[in-house]
């Protein structure tokens, strides 16, 4: 418990500043979730529901959660959540997928930061994870979004929150999370590797919808 008390405190400092800074709050012009695309080159979406329960666990925003498949190969899919929360400042938080994991019977077995690197951007620092849950593994990368910035801190995250609230009057944001599931005997490297130029087709495309 004593180590989640520093994050206890900064969500609850944030919330009251921002609760405190509520009145006038700028909402930019975004295009719904619903409209990402489809198809990302040689990749094929399906939507995903999310649960009831989980959609009340995230509170008011935009949320889209789909799998996308390469037919071109044998590999498994990649699933992108995206959580755009439009405003902050009434106790709407973003929840980290390290707070969620265990609720559904996940454990990380393996955590590390990345840096993203992806052309004509500046190099975005992610979470890597690998989660186990009985013989199951999945790969992750995720990081928070904003502004067409990206952090993989949730502190950096809180920071910048307060200090967009300050400078632009915003307190929009978003998680971007990929997944795929590990096939028996593949290494975190490997998996990767499949989530990579996925991920390089998807960041071009976040500020149509998570406005910078």
């Amino acid at each position: 418990m004593v180590r989640f008390l520093p994050v206890a405190l900064l969500l609850i400092a944030t919330a009251i500043f921002l609760q405190a800074r509520s009145h006038g709050e700028v909402f930019p012009r975004r295009q719904p979730l619903e409209s990402f695309p489809q198809q990302l080159g040689s990749w094929e979406s399906t939507d995903l529901p999310i649960p009831e329960e989980s959609l009340q666990v995230l509170g008011p925003g935009d949320y889209m959660l789909r799998s996308y498949d390469d037919p071109l190969t044998s590999q498994p899919p990649v699933q992108l959540f995206i959580a755009y929360v439009p405003s902050q400042r009434a106790g709407n938080a973003i929840h980290s997928p390290q707070n969620c994991y265990p609720g559904h019977g996940w454990s990380a077995v393996q955590s590390s930061r990345m840096m993203l690197s992806i052309p004509n951007h500046a190099p975005i620092p992610v979470n890597r994870y690998v989660i186990a849950r009985g013989d199951a593994r999945e790969f992750v990368l995720y990081w928070y979004w904003a502004h067409d910035r990206g952090v993989a801190s949730e502190y950096w995250a809180k920071y910048y929150l307060v200090a967009d609230s300050i400078r632009m009057n915003r307190s929009d944001g978003s998680l971007i999370r990929l997944t795929t599931d590990m096939q028996p005997g593949e290494n975190a490297d490997a998996a990767m590797q499949r989530v990579l130029p996925f991920a390089a087709r998807v960041v071009p495309l976040l500020d149509d919808y998570i406005p910078r």
